[in-house]
């Protein structure tokens, strides 16, 4: 699959599945702006683009805060005159709690740069990709909520379901503008976040009960994202494609 000539937009991508997408792309021909609040980390993904020989630019950006959306994405259309893909990947939570233990405080946060940030991201490439009349947006839902038996916590939960009927809704209202709106569901991925989350031991019983018996890799991961951004998936829209090594089959 080539995205030659191609712009992609990639969040929260200084790390995890967001860096490997941002490099998958790049290998594929894409230029590729890597957004982040972790500047440094962005800019080092940006340059190993670079190194792959294609084009990237990296933009410190909150994807919660609506104007900081607002103006990457106007620099990356301005940059290249178009935006062919947008991968929402940014999201994520800080531990396993208790449902009682979730504070308000805490379940605003984590709907806001799960769900929200998807809600701003999307809202401000729409009048481009309405305009060239073609688009791909891929936003990064869970294992969690396709019948896996990984327990996380509630609102993160809640915010991955979220993800889906926004990816849903957004498919059918943009398919006659020629936007494929889709979602990739992964399972237990060895990022640096879940593997700090749990002890060596609770890491190894988790796999074990993973069909594959190991948790994926975040090229496992980009590669499907980079499915879902290319013309191979043009017919596709409104799917959820689930990567987990058969922990849930929908």
């Amino acid at each position: 699959m080539r995205l030659d000539g191609k712009v992609a937009v990639v969040t929260g991508a200084a790390r995890g599945i967001g860096a490997a997408t941002a490099l998958a792309l790049g290998r594929a021909g894409a230029r590729v702006a890597a957004l982040d609040v972790d500047a440094p980390g962005a800019e080092a993904v940006a340059k190993a683009v670079v190194g792959l020989g294609a084009e990237a630019v990296a933009l410190r950006t909150d994807v919660t805060a609506a104007a900081e959306v607002q103006h990457a994405v106007e620099a990356v259309a301005g940059r290249w005159g178009r935006i062919d893909a947008l991968v929402n990947n940014a999201g994520g939570f800080p531990r396993m709690r208790r449902s009682e233990e979730i504070t308000e405080a805490e379940w605003d946060e984590i709907l806001r740069l799960n769900v929200t940030s998807v809600f701003l991201c999307c809202r401000a490439v729409l009048p481009v990709m309405r305009r060239q009349r073609s688009g791909r947006i891929v936003n990064l839902s869970s294992v969690v909520v396709r019948g896996g038996p990984v327990l996380t916590a509630l609102h993160y939960a809640a915010a991955k379901a979220a993800v889906l009927g926004i990816t849903r809704h957004l498919a059918r209202e943009l398919a006659a503008d020629g936007i494929t709106v889709n979602a990739v569901a992964p399972g237990t991925t060895a990022t640096e976040r879940v593997l700090a989350a749990r002890t060596p031991e609770e890491s190894r019983r988790l796999a074990a009960t993973i069909p594959a018996g190991r948790f994926g890799a975040v090229e496992e991961i980009a590669d499907a994202i980079v499915f879902l951004a290319s013309d191979a998936a043009r017919y596709v829209t409104g799917a959820t494609l689930d990567v987990n090594g058969g922990l849930a089959m929908a």
